[in-house]
């Protein structure tokens, strides 16, 4: 019985360790029983050389600059709300997901760390949501055409494999 493409890639989100139960709080969040912090603790007796620094800040480089630098140098780029592993939106791991299935090498940048790399990569691209995918330099979209870009491919190599009159039969039965 042939399964829906939504159904699978639903399953296959559900797999990742931020769709299982994560509590975000104030300052950390709670993942499969441990708890992560998110800010940098404002203690006195932290040496400065292990405080955390902004890259951005000290390249000496514009966020446009950064912007364009990530989509050329990064054949898939994709500035997303969280992480791959800890999403902070439902379109973000599912840009994730499919972009895997190609198994090419994925960089992204979370744009909740930094609004006004956010907003800089809205200018860049002119285009309001998030996530926001570039391949090979070229923005693509979001998620949305991420998938129906992916379920075109799939339909073409199911024709093309089974050849057209099969992939009807079986559509029927």
């Amino acid at each position: 019985m042939a399964r829906s493409l939504a159904a699978v890639l639903g399953r296959g989100i559900a797999a990742f360790p931020a769709a299982r139960s994560a509590t975000i709080a104030s300052g950390f969040f709670y993942q499969n029983g441990s708890r992560y912090s998110t800010t940098v603790p404002n203690d006195p007796d932290t040496r400065e050389d292990f405080r955390p620094t902004s890259k951005i800040e000290s390249s000496g480089l514009s966020l446009k600059d950064i912007v364009e630098q990530d989509v050329k140098e990064n054949p898939v780029m994709i500035y997303m709300k969280g992480v791959p592993d800890f999403p902070c939106c439902g379109f973000s791991p599912l840009a994730v997901k499919v972009l895997n299935c190609y198994t090419v090498p994925i960089s992204t940048h979370n744009i909740l760390e930094d609004p006004e790399l956010k907003n800089a990569v809205k200018a860049f691209s002119n285009w309001p949501t998030f996530p926001q995918i570039f391949i090979n330099g070229e923005f693509i979209g979001g998620s949305d055409i991420v998938l129906s870009m992916h379920q075109t491919i799939l339909r073409k190599s199911v024709r093309r494999n089974c050849g057209m009159n099969s992939f009807a039969q079986g559509r029927e039965s």
